[in-house]
């Protein structure tokens, strides 16, 4: 794809690659077939690959819907933006709409518009829910954020367009399906706490726990026996590691700027895991 300043992730995303992608392009394979990322999440690594073909899944719905929102209905998703307003009432107007038993049925447009507003008003820049499934991360009181952003996803619904893609969400397998030999994933899950109160899971209601890692390590099994390559993040804990022992491990350094704690912080060891040499 040619190069474009503004196609770039249109959202923050908790654990977002951005930060980490001077070491993660390196590992990048220099040939595949078809590029997939079953926990898409904010993009960044997409976005700066750039293939032309590829599939990306998630298992927020609500992410997923602004992506497929921006790639079949730009122009009424950049209306509907420049129509909100940076305020406390508006804000918890919005956020509190999936309170509503009704929030579902929702046009796409406006179930978009919600999430990429609320993102860059919230505080912090989080994605959070609660047990019910209800956004919960309170005002930001920014004085001037970017949540029409115009460039960007106008940058971004092009992209989609030209590409060879496919958009899912669900299951990571599901993103997974009818992957041939050949092509190249990105995984990118919820990581393995590196302490009991550590957590990127509350992006979606459920948990990823130690027995969905280790499905997971099943998955990169069936790829690397399928002739796959697979490229995995993770934390730098002993479980993983010991999980991926067959593979190729390679301990970087990330910082972690999304973090409702400021404790939790600053640069920690991370696992970039893979099954080929570069």
């Amino acid at each position: 794809m040619a190069e474009n300043k503004f196609l770039q992730p249109f959202v923050k995303w908790a654990g977002g690659k951005r930060q980490l992608l001077p070491e993660i392009l390196p590992r990048i394979p220099k040939n595949y077939s078809r590029y997939y990322e079953p926990f898409v999440g904010g993009g960044a690594v997409l976005f700066s690959l750039r293939p032309k073909k590829f599939v990306i899944n998630d298992k927020n719905k609500e992410i997923i819907n602004v992506y497929r929102t921006i790639q079949e209905n730009v122009d009424s998703l950049i209306k509907e933006l420049k129509t909100y307003k940076n305020d406390s009432d508006f804000y918890y107007k919005k956020r509190d709409l999936d309170r509503n038993k009704n929030f579902e049925d929702l046009p796409a447009v406006k179930r978009a518009a919600r999430i990429l507003y609320l993102n860059k008003t919230c505080y912090n820049g989080l994605f959070r829910v609660n047990r019910q499934g209800q956004f919960n991360v309170p005002f930001g009181n920014y004085k001037n954020p970017n949540f029409v952003n115009e460039f960007t996803l106008r940058a971004v619904s092009k992209f989609l367009n030209e590409a060879n893609c496919r958009i899912d969400s669900g299951d990571y397998l599901h993103g997974l399906k009818g992957i041939r030999k050949g092509s190249f994933v990105y995984f990118d899950p919820p990581y393995d706490p590196v302490s009991t109160s550590a957590s990127f899971t509350g992006y979606t209601l459920t948990g990823f726990d130690k027995q969905e890692q280790v499905r997971l390590k099943q998955a990169c099994d069936q790829l690397h026996n399928k002739g796959c390559k697979f490229l995995l993040s993770n934390s730098a804990t002993d479980f993983i590691k010991d999980l991926y022992k067959d593979y190729t491990i390679d301990i970087v350094h990330a910082r972690r700027n999304i973090n409702s704690d400021s404790a939790g912080r600053g640069k920690i060891a991370e696992v970039l895991i893979r099954n080929y040499d570069i």
